[in-house]
């Protein structure tokens, strides 16, 4: 049930002891023998030195540019990071909720607790702003709070929802929304244990909840392809957006919450304009299987994680796929989240993994109005030296190719002006 240590340590590559090479003694060998058994001395000696340097100096604990990967006992549903520690929290199909440390020190990820409450299923998992306390939703239809130090639960509600419960949000450190699989969506005062808006505007399952910097104004994102609108000061329901292909599955502001996507299972992002909830101002076709979750990185650039398995990074305005930040190989991804310093992306997806991705780099990315040839082969443009595979030994040679084919069409590019402006 709980993830043992065993997982969460480093994986089975300990190196076999080295063999004892052993020399016959020189008698009788003439000839030949005698000259191969002396061209056999220094190479003896070679060795003799290498062990005594390795006697000398006893490797240290290996440093990883990305922890190691988490194997979980069963696929988890989300994932959450503290906001100001190198902590975790994910929630499995089980019930049971993780924390886990994470460190780039080779085997020194840790599981710190594990708490079975939930019945059923556990959706959502998370941490308050001052990651003291963590909140958890469940299809057994309960809200939890626990507390993230010991792992104990504090207090919850039973039958929260008359239906499953599949998304959470935290509005501030004592309002929390909740959105069920009926579209039912309730805004909680946890002082009081009680909800003080419950409204039920949508026709399917409420996916992803978010709000604006002010607090106001509340969106959810529903399987029925509308986009609800909430004020949270007046506590009413404002309007629903004009009806979307596919479900929406994920709802995020960008550009300084001048904007506002959605992704959805059809893998096209849907951009509203703030105060333009009623229709969209653009969209996108990421060409995925789908977009089913979508975390912010700056003001432009987006992580989506989809069914096909691939983390990509996507630009907003121009709207650009950068590239693949990674990838679970042939299994779906259930979410993905940025840590507190910006440094890593954490996904968990359908192979029981809970992957670390350096994301360090996106925010020196800019993305040109002109559009670039597409690649020959159609892969994607590498991002990380992992998005290939963990174990992809050309992984680390990505960039070079990739710097010359964009240097070639630079030199394109110019011979393309110059014969313009020749005519």
């Amino acid at each position: 049930m709980a993830a043992s240590t065993e997982h969460v340590g480093p994986t089975s590559e300990d190196t076999d002891p080295a063999e004892s090479v052993q020399t016959e003694p020189a008698g009788t060998h003439k000839g030949s023998e005698t000259s191969e058994s002396e061209s056999e001395r220094p190479e003896q000696h070679d060795d003799d030195d290498d062990e005594e340097e390795e006697e000398e100096e006893p490797p240290g604990p290996k440093i990883r540019e990305t922890p190691q990967d988490i194997q979980l006992e069963a696929i988890a549903n989300t994932v959450a990071l503290h906001p100001s520690r190198d902590v975790l929290v994910c929630g499995d199909v089980d019930g049971d909720v993780y924390a886990f440390s994470y460190s780039c020190t080779e085997g020194e990820n840790r599981e710190l607790w594990s708490s079975g409450h939930h019945l059923k299923s556990c959706r959502q998992v998370r941490f308050s702003a001052d990651g003291l306390r963590l909140y958890s939703v469940s299809r057994d239809k309960a809200v939890h709070l626990l507390d993230v130090e010991r792992g104990q639960l504090v207090s919850r509600i039973r039958g929260a929802h008359g239906a499953p419960i599949n998304s959470l949000l935290l509005v501030d450190e004592n309002v929390l929304a909740t959105g069920d699989d009926g579209g039912t969506l309730k805004v909680w005062d946890m002082r009081k244990g009680t909800a003080f808006m419950d409204m039920k505007n949508h026709d399917d399952y409420i996916s992803d909840i978010t709000v604006d910097q002010n607090k106001r104004i509340l969106l959810t994102a529903s399987g029925d392809g509308t986009m609800g609108v909430f004020n949270l000061k007046r506590r009413r329901f404002e309007l629903l957006s004009e009806f979307q292909s596919g479900d929406l599955t994920s709802v995020a502001l960008m550009k300084r919450g001048k904007k506002v996507v959605c992704g959805s299972s059809e893998g096209t992002l849907y951009i509203f304009n703030w105060n333009g909830f009623g229709a969209t101002s653009d969209r996108f076709a990421v060409k995925a299987e789908s977009v089913d979750c979508i975390a912010p990185i700056t003001d432009n650039i987006m992580c989506t994680a989809s069914m096909d398995g691939y983390i990509r990074a996507v630009n907003l305005l121009p709207n650009r796929v950068i590239g693949c930040i990674g990838q679970h190989v042939g299994e779906p991804v259930e979410e993905i989240a940025k840590s507190w310093d910006s440094r890593f992306l954490l996904s968990c997806g359908h192979d029981q993994l809970i992957k670390f991705w350096d994301i360090s780099g996106l925010a020196k990315l800019t993305v040109n109005e002109y559009r670039k040839r597409k690649r020959k082969d159609g892969r994607m443009k590498s991002l990380t030296k992992k998005a290939l595979g963990d174990n992809d030994f050309f992984s680390g040679l990505v960039e070079e190719p990739e710097k010359k084919e964009e240097e070639e069409e630079q030199e394109e590019e110019e011979e393309e002006d110059s014969d313009s402006g020749s005519d």
